[in-house]
């Protein structure tokens, strides 16, 4: 059965850019729009801008550079240096690889409140309207109200590619059966004695799968990150069979998710060195997701661009993650397929793809871009690209070009490159490639 609900609602934002999600990628499109001249509203779901790191409390942000050249650099130099520079003393050994995630919140509405871009949080959008291939407005929801905001350039930086979906876009998800990554809930410990820690080994965990310690014999265990002197982050333990972008998929999962993070308390303490008084203290309130929907874009990044270092002449940056695709299933030969690609599919130092502006825009819609996990790629290279630094790279590109775009009435597709690069230059963006 359906039914019809239909009402009236305030236009209450018209600006030149708006951002669904303030994530990495959201926030740097924020602040790269705002500074380029551009009049941005950013709408963020939850009560803080940082996604993944602040609400699903993943503690590293993985690599910044390439081990020879700050690749995320622009906005991305701007949160290391900013956390470097104002995370807690018991913490600053460890900053800012990982994260102190009240330090990253302040980070982020500083220099949003700096830019002059308007935001709210507790703000869904929950749809849109479309005409000619164009979106018109974005319906948000939050506390109190319904209401549209207009723009002329719309950047989804929700991670699922929700906006996107939601007007009509093209787009892909998972494997060729529809299978994605596991899911994780992580998780901030306590009373951890890092001198005495030391790596773990696969027979511990044998033991513990043994000794019936886990409801979910998972062999893939990233572990615990050092966050301050007795402080970890764990990213620890897998939940299969997540939809992301599915309420009732994500509640199961979160349920199921928190009772495994009790079997994990049991093994940490019993079965590892360091770990015996450990005690987590908080679980995130949402799950780290780390494989949904991937827009079709102009481009489509792939496998071979990883393999081939590949150079673009529309290059808004370049990164270089390995291309780590987590498990879809909780198998022996899951796990063992996933160690040889990630022990294989990485880079030398100094090594690094393109990223081209082609898979930033959205298939048959003229003013919409896409930055962070939800950008035109195939699964191997969303596996790479979808990780913080990335985000930040594709945040910053996206924010500049919708900037573009809105203050000459341009078409996403159609914008002046070289005058992108020089504003990512101008930002700080790492162009080596870029002709300008």
């Amino acid at each position: 059965m359906k039914i019809s609900f239909n009402r009236e609602i305030d236009l209450k934002y018209d600006v030149d850019v708006f951002i669904a999600g303030g994530g990495p990628a959201g926030a740097a499109a924020a602040v790269a729009a705002a500074e380029n001249g551009a009049s941005v509203f950013i709408a963020e779901s939850f009560g803080a801008f940082g996604g993944a790191a602040v609400n699903a409390l993943v503690p590293a942000f993985m690599q910044f550079t390439d081990g020879e050249n700050f690749v995320a650099d622009g906005i991305g130099r701007r949160v290391r240096d900013f956390i470097r520079e104002n995370c807690p003393e018991k913490m600053k050994k460890y900053c800012p690889d990982s994260i102190p995630v009240e330090t990253l919140k302040l980070c982020y509405d500083n220099m949003i409140e700096s830019s002059g871009a308007k935001f709210a949080f507790f703000t869904d959008v929950i749809g849109t309207v479309v005409e000619n291939g164009s979106v018109k407005y974005a319906v948000c929801s939050t506390k109190g109200s319904i209401y549209a905001v207009k723009a002329k350039i719309f950047i989804d930086c929700t991670g699922d590619g929700d906006m996107a979906a939601m007007s009509g876009a093209e787009y892909k998800t998972g494997d060729e059966n529809g299978s994605v990554m596991a899911a994780t809930l992580c998780a901030l410990w306590t009373g951890i004695d890092w001198k005495r820690v030391v790596r773990p080994d696969s027979r511990k965990l044998n033991a513990a799968f043994k000794d019936g310690v886990f409801t979910n014999e998972d062999r893939h265990l990233p572990g615990i990150w050092p966050i301050g002197d007795d402080i970890g982050g764990s990213n620890a333990g897998h939940i299969y069979n997540v939809d992301g972008c599915d309420g009732n998929s994500l509640t199961k999962g979160m349920v199921e998710a928190r009772k495994q993070l009790l079997e994990y308390r049991r093994y940490y303490r019993n079965y590892l060195e360091g770990y015996e008084n450990s005690e987590p203290v908080i679980s995130a309130s949402m799950l780290g997701i780390r494989e949904s929907r991937r827009i079709t874009g102009g481009y489509i990044l792939n496998v071979d661009d990883f393999l081939n270092r590949a150079v673009f002449d529309d290059e808004i940056g370049r990164y270089c993650y390995p291309i780590d695709i987590h498990s879809a299933q909780n198998t022996k030969e899951g796990y063992e397929e996933y160690a040889k690609s990630f022990a294989s599919l990485r880079y030398k130092k100094g090594e690094s793809y393109g990223i081209p502006y082609r898979s930033l825009t959205v298939k048959g819609i003229s003013n919409m871009l896409t930055a962070g996990r939800c950008i035109s790629t195939d699964r191997s290279m969303q596996a790479s690209v979808r990780v913080m630094p990335g985000c930040f790279i594709t945040g910053q590109a996206a924010g500049a070009a919708a900037a573009q775009a809105a203050l000459t009435g341009t078409a996403c597709a159609d914008i002046d490159i070289k005058r992108l690069q020089r504003s990512l230059k101008d930002l700080g963006a790492y162009l080596p490639n870029a002709v300008l």
